[in-house]
């Protein structure tokens, strides 16, 4: 299996296929499950706000029989005095049994994992991954598609630029073949290209402007909210709010059995009348999240395996991501690895 859980790269299709029928039989056979992690700890270290995340996996070790310690911001904590990720990191590692950790720089659950000795597992690093959403959200397609995973249509809309979600996603997507994806946003917030290049070799990739353009189309369509919080300027995050809109007009067109996917929070990308209509799964879908990372904790810790160190090289070079782990955590390597004949970040995958 795997130690970290860093991206969802980490996992081959055979894991996360473990993973899925895990996931399946814990939502038939709860009860089943009630002790199966009795005595474990869990510390979850959550540096920046979270509701569904953080308590569903407080939720998740709670039902397996483990208990959960933790911060949901660090006002209270010793990082409101200086105390560098890896103080806490290397402390916490001696109270608990793994490490879910949620941080505003990029690279930061990597970081984590090279100071922990206990399995990191990302529940989000600024705005480059969040890979047990992107479990959340294949277990949800799985379930809602009768575990079909090839040969969809699936629309992905607003903040491709800053958007997480969408970026493990389309990244964990790559382990299938034969979906066309329909990328629906402004110019100034398309997917970078390193999320897309393993997508691309095995599915189809079309640019949309408009959701009216493809919603007739669609088996899935993934909103997402403008991630106000990673724009630098307040104009430029302004002038891209209320420009992808799902309401009832745009539903007409769309198939009887669209599901509508959000990894929430919503905001205005989503009108409050849709939540009524029988295509909205974005409340079932974060239901799910607590069953599937139900089946990762068993899988983390019931199946220890040494740490496999990405190949990565010390270049000297300093990363210039301003909101990468790096530029707060000064005692980090430079280190960077090779994907698609460039040189990047080890951390946060920006090139160098």
């Amino acid at each position: 299996m795997f130690f970290d859980l860093i991206d969802f790269s980490d996992l081959a299709l055979a894991d996360w296929e473990q993973l899925l029928e895990l996931g399946f039989d814990i939502c038939e056979n709860p009860a089943a499950y009630r002790e199966r992690l009795k005595g474990r700890i869990l510390a979850n270290l959550f540096y920046e706000p979270s509701t569904r995340t953080n308590l569903s996996f407080q939720a998740a070790m709670q039902r397996l029989g483990g208990g959960v310690i933790g911060f949901s911001g660090t006002s209270a904590t010793s990082v409101s005095k200086g105390e560098s990720l890896k103080d806490t990191v290397k402390i916490v590692s001696n109270y608990a049994d793994a490490v879910v950790i949620r941080h505003p720089s990029e690279g930061a659950a990597y970081a984590a994992s090279i100071y922990s000795k206990l399995p990191v597992i990302n529940a989000g690093d600024g705005g480059h991954l969040h890979p047990t959403q992107t479990m959340v959200d294949l277990f949800a397609i799985s379930k809602l598609k009768s575990k079909k995973m090839t040969g969809l249509a699936i629309g992905v809309c607003g903040d491709l630029l800053y958007g997480r979600t969408v970026h493990s996603l389309l990244r964990a997507f790559s382990l299938y073949k034969d979906n066309t994806f329909y990328l629906i946003s402004t110019p100034a917030l398309q997917t970078p290209e390193y999320f897309l290049s393993e997508l691309k070799k095995r599915n189809e990739i079309i640019m949309a402007e408009t959701i009216e353009e493809c919603i007739d189309k669609l088996d899935i369509i993934y909103m997402t909210r403008i991630q106000r919080e990673r724009f630098e300027n307040e104009d430029d995050c302004n002038a891209q709010i209320g420009i992808y809109v799902l309401d009832k007009n745009k539903l007409k067109k769309a198939k009887d059995d669209l599901a509508i996917l959000h990894p929430l929070p919503k905001n205005d990308e989503i009108f409050a009348e849709i939540d009524d209509d029988p295509r909205a799964k974005y409340f079932y879908q974060a239901e799910l999240g607590m069953y599937i990372r139900m089946a990762l904790l068993i899988k983390i810790l019931e199946n220890p395996k040494p740490r496999v160190s990405a190949a990565a090289q010390n270049t000297g070079k300093k990363c210039q991501n301003a909101t990468c782990i790096t530029k707060t955590e000064k005692a980090l390597p430079n280190i960077a690895k090779t994907s698609g004949g460039k040189t990047i970040c080890a951390y946060c995958e920006n090139e160098i």
